[in-house]
């Protein structure tokens, strides 16, 4: 039947068709090995059988803890119904045409389908296609997704449209555990709806942390509910650019379904100027000689309504943001305006702290600290923390930001030689653009290329993407952003000795970036060339 069909649609066609059907007959159908990022083991062969959207179906394994009305899987199943087929038309009701369907059999072990992901969630999955059925298998619902992110991609069309999946078996797991991207909305802000979508291209590539550094010197949007003038005179507009309890809940909401932690940044005693806007007596006052200047620096150390201050909005920000971590900056604190101020002085010399304003430093975070283990989470902090206070909680990661690569491989030395846990972003500040290939120098990092043991290695919980925001906004965000964050995706999910040469991969990168653009991911070109379906939109 479709030898017959085929050759009554050739008698339209340049002669060659003839030729190409020859030589596709000869060849078999293709290989799919364009899965971003790769999977730790990956087996397909040529042989393949037809999708059709009108007889396919998610179905739960009988033995799986999770079953229908499951919140994470059943959405999923509406989300992923679309990107499998793409062209499909029909009303969305699903009807089985003939004998033969084609279902995929979801299985978890545990019943996690209400609750949020988390520090130590598994996502490994097995996934197995045959004939007229594939079976994914995970130990829990966020692997499940991985799963049928892998599914997805292994869906192609051929030159007439018709869907097809080759026969695969897919054992895979993520090499690290945290593999984030960090949002600035404080120097831009962004929409909602912008946010939501950088959530959806962070799950095409697996990441699995949305790093949200939702305030910052130039705004506050946040809207707290126990301090409104926060927002009300910190935002840039307290009524257009802020975001409400309802809009946090939504991108909470929306990350949670897509498996993804929403780990927001309160970064102080720095990068706070939004915060005095709306909060009086919280930030220094700077003097020039013996007389107050007009300015203000940092928090104020010294003052113990600082710190009830700061009980209370943790107290609120912990309610709201369910993720166990919390990241409370500490970087780039200005020490001079804090050594202007004579009260700030008395204090330093009470508490024998010299001229030292490392030690003042060190004094508020390890307060501000000691506030949100109180609140059982746990701290993340940029590394300067560690640099002049080396005696915080074993327990909090530390931030690697800075420096080229013999200096953070010398921080991830020590860091690790001291027992913390550390993550890695310094060579992944992809706000720095050049001309050129640049994804290929994010590829390359090899975030456990540095002196240590196998224990200190172990402590390396992941890395992260940061898209600092002075020069980005919804205009930009996505194009900067996509595709060349994937390449770390890639080097943080997948085996190193599989993923070792940027020339193997790019061409796997350039279909994967194909693949996000008919999903309406604006991601840029990463050469020369074009895509099946370009982005068409206005």
């Amino acid at each position: 039947m479709e030898a017959a069909s085929f050759v009554t649609f050739g008698q339209y066609l340049r002669p060659n068709f003839y030729f190409l059907l020859l030589i596709f007959l000869q060849n078999g159908p293709p290989i799919v090995e364009g899965v971003w990022p790769l999977p730790q083991t990956f087996t397909s062969s040529i042989e393949r059988y037809p999708l059709s959207p009108e007889a396919f179906y998610f179905e739960y394994g009988s033995q799986s803890a999770a079953q229908q009305g499951c919140s994470v899987l059943d959405g999923a199943f509406m989300r992923y119904f679309p990107l499998l087929f793409p062209d499909y038309t029909g009303n969305g009701v699903l009807r089985l045409y003939g004998d033969k369907p084609f279902h995929l059999v979801v299985t978890v072990d545990r019943d996690d389908c209400e609750s949020y992901p988390h520090e130590d969630s598994s996502e490994r999955y097995n996934l197995s296609v045959s004939a007229r059925q594939a079976s994914l298998n995970a130990e829990t619902v966020w692997g499940a997704l991985r799963g049928l992110e892998t599914f997805s991609q292994l869906v192609y069309q051929d030159d007439f449209g018709s869907y097809f999946v080759n026969k695969t078996d897919i054992a895979d797991f993520p090499r690290f555990q945290f593999r984030g991207i960090l949002l600035d909305t404080s120097r831009h802000y962004l929409p909602v709806q912008t946010i939501l979508q950088t959530l959806d291209a962070m799950a095409y590539s697996k990441f699995n942390v949305f790093h949200w550094h939702i305030v910052d010197d130039p705004s506050f949007p946040y809207q707290s509910r126990t301090y409104p003038d926060l927002s009300s005179k910190g935002a840039f507009h307290p009524m257009t650019h802020i975001y409400t309890q309802s809009d946090v809940r939504r991108v909470i909401s929306h990350a949670r379904l897509w498996g993804i932690r929403v780990l927001p940044e309160f970064d102080s005693p720095g990068h706070t100027k939004s915060w005095g806007k709306g909060q009086s007596d919280l930030l220094t006052p700077c003097y020039k000689g013996s007389s107050l200047s007009g300015t203000f620096g940092p928090v104020n150390p010294i003052l113990p309504s600082t710190y009830q201050f700061m009980a209370t909005l943790f107290k609120e920000v912990s309610l709201v943001f369910p993720d166990s971590h919390i990241h409370l900056g500490g970087d780039e604190v200005n020490f001079s305006c804090w050594s202007s101020n004579p009260d700030v002085r008395a204090f330093m010399k009470k508490m024998g702290f010299g001229v030292d304003f490392t030690k003042l430093e060190a004094f508020y975070m390890e307060n501000i600290v000691n506030i949100t283990s109180a609140l059982n989470k746990t701290a993340i902090v940029w590394q300067d923390v560690f640099d002049y206070h080396e005696r915080i909680p074993k327990d909090t990661v530390l931030h690697i930001w800075k420096g080229n690569p013999a200096s953070y491989k010398a921080e991830l030395s020590r860091m690790t030689k001291a027992g913390m846990k550390v993550l890695l972003a310094a060579p992944w500040y992809i706000n720095h653009i050049s001309y050129g290939q640049d994804w290929r120098e994010y590829y390359n990092v090899q975030p456990l290329d540095f002196p240590g043991t196998e224990e200190q290695k172990k402590l390396v919980i992941g890395g992260e993407v940061c898209m600092w925001g002075e020069y980005v906004d919804a205009t930009n965000l996505t194009p900067r952003l996509w595709p060349r964050a994937s390449a770390a995706a890639e080097r943080l999910w997948s085996d190193e000795k599989q993923t070792s040469s940027v020339d193997k991969a790019f061409p796997r990168f350039q279909d994967f970036r194909c693949k996000l653009v008919r999903r309406g991911i604006r991601a840029e070109p990463l050469y020369v060339g074009h895509c099946k379906h370009e982005y068409q939109g206005r």
